[in-house]
This record gives structure tokens, sequence and C-alpha cells, in this order.
């Protein structure tokens, strides 16, 4: 689809091009880009890699185009219900005064720009400044996603302090997944921003706007550094936990074996098809369960003061 939007009082649609207007490409047609090949001489190749999930942050330059792609924060729900936070391909184009974004995945960063840009009354955006305010929404829902992430990681582990649970852990191993994503694409969205920046150096932009872009950036990086380095310190201490729950019923374990080795052993012997001389006494069975619950009563005590055990 190819919706063409302009600025004033904010991004509406209208129904042709308009010089500086936004051309907005989601999940394109072959007629759609063939249309955008003959009216505007974009290169399609480029267009292609954005079908690519896999496809890195950078910067390229062809036929006075200049190529950008961003990672921009995606979420949806899985079978099971879960949320599922993810990173997907964003391909910007810009030349003189065709501005194009290219999406093949659903995200939330353009619809809600869109609205934002209303809020704010926004009126005759350039194409460079325009690109600087989708890199800034991109940043800020890095960081929206990283506070829901940070609530479900809290949620998680005062369920894991009252019960020990496989769900959960393997819940707070898939948001360290998500949040190695989430380092991946915003350390890729920096090095676009370093290489934006040094284009912007001779060309008209609002320096107050990439300087809030940079300060963003760099807080959702930190901030997905710092919550990653936070689950993998509390999955080490609840690995120890459970470390530690498994040696508390293995030593319990010990125990109960050594103590019930000694009726079995004193029961074989006496059990034996030999003289031992309590083989006609009727208290030849109390002898036994006596000496057996004595013997046991004295290993007990032994272990349990014994260093070895506690």
């Amino acid at each position: 689809m190819i919706s063409y939007l302009k600025s004033r009082d904010g991004f509406s649609e209208i129904n042709q091009w308009k010089s500086g207007c936004w051309i907005r490409v989601t999940d394109p047609t072959a007629e759609e880009l063939a249309l955008l090949k003959e009216r505007f001489a974009v290169p399609l190749d480029f267009i292609h890699d954005a079908e690519d999930v896999e496809e890195r942050p950078r910067v390229d330059h062809e036929d006075n185009w200049m190529l950008v792609f961003l990672r921009v924060p995606t979420k949806s729900t899985d079978e099971d219900g879960e949320t599922v936070f993810s990173t997907a391909p964003l391909a910007i184009l810009i030349r003189d005064d065709v501005f194009i974004t290219v999406a093949y995945f659903n995200n939330e960063v353009l619809d809600d720009f869109i609205q934002w840009s209303k809020r704010r009354r926004m009126n005759a955006v350039k194409s460079y400044d325009l690109l600087l305010s989708l890199m800034l929404s991109t940043s800020v829902w890095y960081l929206k996603y990283l506070k829901q992430m940070n609530t479900m990681m809290n949620a998680a582990e005062d369920r894991l302090d009252k019960k020990m649970d496989n769900d959960e852990l393997m819940r707070m191993m898939g948001l360290g997944k998500f949040l190695i994503y989430f380092i991946t694409s915003l350390k890729g969205n920096a090095t676009v921003l370093a290489r934006v920046k040094m284009r912007l150096r001779s060309l008209p932009h609002n320096e107050d706007l990439l300087e809030d872009v940079e300060i963003e950036t760099q807080q959702a990086l930190d901030t997905a550094v710092i919550y990653s380095n936070i689950l993998d310190r509390q999955q080490e201490a609840y690995s120890s936990v459970i470390g530690n729950n498994l040696n508390r019923i293995m030593k319990t374990l010990t125990v109960v074996t050594i103590l019930l080795m000694i009726p079995t052993v004193i029961a074989g012997y006496y059990g034996m098809n030999v003289p031992n001389g309590m083989e006609t006494k009727w208290m030849g069975f109390p002898f036994a369960v006596a000496i057996s619950v004595v013997l046991m009563a004295i290993v007990y005590f032994f272990i349990r003061n014994s260093k070895f055990f506690k």
C-alpha cells in the first residue's frame, strides 16, 4: 500500500504525490514497486532488502539517493498469548524533495509518529528533519518497550520469590533474548546516526532535533544494557538458589539412605541361614529391632553434628 502524507498541522493523507510530501509504503505489491520505479527511479534492490527481517542498519548512497536502514522495535503476541518483542527493518529513501519509507513488518512507530505530529501541529517538515524525527520516535518506542519489559521482569521476580517455576524461568530467558535483540539493533542505529550526522554537516537541519536523537538513542541503549545485566544477575542468583535447594535435597536423601541401610544390614545378618544364637529364642526379633533403632539413633546424632552434612 502506498500513502502520500503532507505536513499541514501534522501529517495527513492526500490523494496524490506533491513535492516535499512523505511517501509511506507498507508491504508493497509488485505493481506498487513498479510504480515507484517508474515515477521516482527508486533502487528496487534496496527496497527488496527490507523484506529480510535480519537486515542490518546501514547507510548507502546510490544515484543521488540517500538510503537508510533502521531497526525499529516491534511487539506481538504468540499462539500461547505471550508478549513477544523483536525488531524489524525500516527502509528510508531520500533524494531532493522525495522522501520514502518502506516497511514490510508491522510496527507502532510510524502510526504513533503521525498522531504525534498532529498533536504538535507540525508544518513544512524538511526531509532530513523528518528522518531525524523518525529516528527519535524509534528510540522513544525502544524506551517504551523496555519499560514494559522491566515490568514483566519485576512481575516474574515476584512470582519466583514465592515459588520456583519453570515457566517463569523460561519467560525470563525469553526477556533476555529480547533484550539482546534490542541492544544489537540500537547499536546499529547509533552507527547509522553517526554517519547521518556526518552527512548533515553540509545540509540544512535542526541541530536541536539531532541532539535529541543522540540523547534518546544513547539512553535507550544504556537502558537495554542495564536491564540485560540485571536479568543476567537474576538468572545467576536463581541458578544458585536452585543449586542450593538441590544440594539440600541430596543431603536429606543421603541421610535417609544411610539410616535405612542399618536395619537392612541387621535384618540381613540375622536372616542368614546360619547359626547365630538367636534363631531359637523368642526375643530374637525384638532384639534385632532394638539394635537397629539404637544404631540408627547413634548414626543420626553423629550425622547431625557432622560438619559434612551441615
